[in-house]
């Protein structure tokens, strides 16, 4: 294990989060805000420290290994966290570092749950820089980092596959990792300026529109104000979002596939979008039939809260326009299951994902078969393609692991942490676990996480961590052969 080459590449990781800041400080200053000097101190900070690692731990052989790659990876996220709290706390938003921290390691992960209780009355350079952690977060920060760092070699491969997880969904698009890094970096771009566009059409002030759009391409869902997308009561900006919610939750992979390839027939076909639109629409219809009966909503109030909730939950953005901890039963039931099941792999939504499940379904039928055919072959298929067996084993795997991680977590959140009932601990976990953000009861989606302890708020931290980069690159750093020297 090369430390030097891993601490290396952090240093320029920071150095570049570092030079981030300073869109927030041209708000600021734009704004005539209190937090000018907030960011130019934390600018100095960042900078500085990224400057001083890099320098000190040059080395001539600079290509990382897996191994070197699973580790870089997994502290990427956490430093980058610890420094991005900064200006929360030298601008005075949070009286703690725990919260800032919290605040800071949503914001990069994408979750969107929040600690801060008066979204309104933050400076704009403060809300800029929470809504550009997202952004940042949204396609990866090693992503980007991989973009435009020619030197990489093929340890590009293993610094995205650690931060994206392995699986079928893991494509490269060109023959060179980093031009497809490019490629990917070009569409998140591009679809975020025709956002922006369109929600300034719609009539919204230009700071709100960047700060949405912001945290819609990455499905984060921080806002400017505290009742979320609901605070607007607009139907064109409902639209607008909802469209570009479902456009992130969708594998990026299919828009070059349209893009460059000029393929419409193979986005039509992929089996994975098509179980995604599948369960949006039907979720949608049932959740708005549940509130036409059960809470008297008229039918196109009901279908429109219905299908904003449901995307927004299945893509794991977690904005809001509606209570919906105060939907019967069966929505709130749906919608809690819409977390964990999240959206398309390689998009930049959370928790499971389509294509596990679609894949968990087909090995419980071929097992379901085998039953009563036990000599039949029957491959596990995608796109007329059979699944490998070690994809289809890491499925499973991956699933029975969330699924132990959501119950281990929850009862350890619900015995340490006072404030929080069985149900608002089960729902706080499986929220940031799947990077949703809002959840139920205690933690819903008209709340928000400061009453939740400082321990409670380090394990849903945790939480969003492992959920972001899928378990395995954190989980393989604690096992003890990972650290034997090769």
């Amino acid at each position: 294990m090369r430390f030097k080459v891993v601490f290396n590449y952090l240093g320029l990781l920071l150095t570049m989060v570092g030079a981030c800041m300073v869109i927030p400080l041209i708000g600021s200053v734009w704004h005539n805000g209190p937090d000018t000097t907030a960011f130019l101190i934390s600018i100095a900070i960042t900078v500085g420290s990224g400057a001083v690692l890099w320098y000190f731990t040059r080395t001539k052989r600079t290509m990382p290994t897996l191994r070197e790659a699973l580790l870089l990876v997994s502290l990427a996220w956490v430093i980058v966290s610890l420094y991005s709290a900064i200006p929360f706390m030298l601008a005075g938003t949070f009286t703690n570092y725990i919260d800032a921290y919290f605040e800071s390691m949503s914001g990069f992960t994408t979750t969107g749950s929040s600690v801060l209780t008066e979204i309104e009355a933050a400076p704009h350079g403060i809300l800029i820089w929470r809504s550009l952690t997202q952004w940042l977060g949204g396609m990866g920060i090693v992503m980007l980092f991989v973009a435009f760092l020619p030197q990489l070699g093929i340890g590009a491969a293993f610094m995205i596959s650690a931060e994206a997880g392995p699986g079928p969904e893991a494509v490269q698009l060109t023959e060179r990792i980093r031009h497809s890094a490019r490629i990917l970096l070009i569409i998140y771009i591009g679809m975020s300026a025709l956002e922006l566009i369109a929600l300034v059409i719609a009539r919204l002030p230009f700071f709100d529109s960047l700060i949405i759009t912001f945290s819609t391409m990455p499905t984060g869902g921080f806002t400017t104000t505290t009742a979320s997308i609901g605070a607007y009561d607009s139907v064109a900006v409902d639209g607008i979002v909802t469209f570009f919610m479902a456009a992130a939750g969708i594998n990026f992979g299919l828009y070059y596939i349209i893009l460059w390839k000029r393929s419409l027939k193979a986005f039509i076909n992929n089996r994975e979008l098509r179980l995604y639109i599948t369960i949006i629409l039907v979720a949608s219809i049932i959740i708005a039939l549940d509130l036409i009966i059960n809470r008297d909503y008229g039918v196109s109030s009901a279908f429109r809260q219905s299908i904003f909730q449901t995307v927004s939950i299945q893509t794991t953005t977690g904005f809001v326009t509606a209570d919906y901890d105060m939907w019967p039963h069966l929505s709130r039931g749906l919608l809690l299951t819409l977390m964990m099941i999240g959206a398309c792999a390689g998009s930049t939504g959370g928790a499971i994902k389509v294509i596990r499940v679609l894949i968990v379904e087909r090995y419980i039928h071929r097992q379901v078969i085998s039953t009563h055919s036990p000599r039949a072959i029957m491959p596990i298929k995608l796109a007329e393609r059979p699944v490998s067996e070690r994809w289809v084993t890491q499925a499973l795997g991956f699933v029975a692991l969330y699924v132990l991680a959501m119950i281990m977590l929850s009862l350890i959140l619900s015995a340490a942490d006072p404030a929080l009932n069985l149900e608002s601990a089960f729902a706080a976990v499986i929220a940031n676990l799947g990077n949703v953000g809002p959840g139920l009861a205690s933690v819903g989606p008209i709340v928000n996480y400061a009453a939740v302890s400082p321990f409670g708020k380090m394990l849903l931290s945790l939480s969003m961590l492992l959920g972001r980069l899928e378990f395995w690159p954190v989980l393989a750093i604690t096992t003890p052969a990972f650290w034997k020297w090769r």
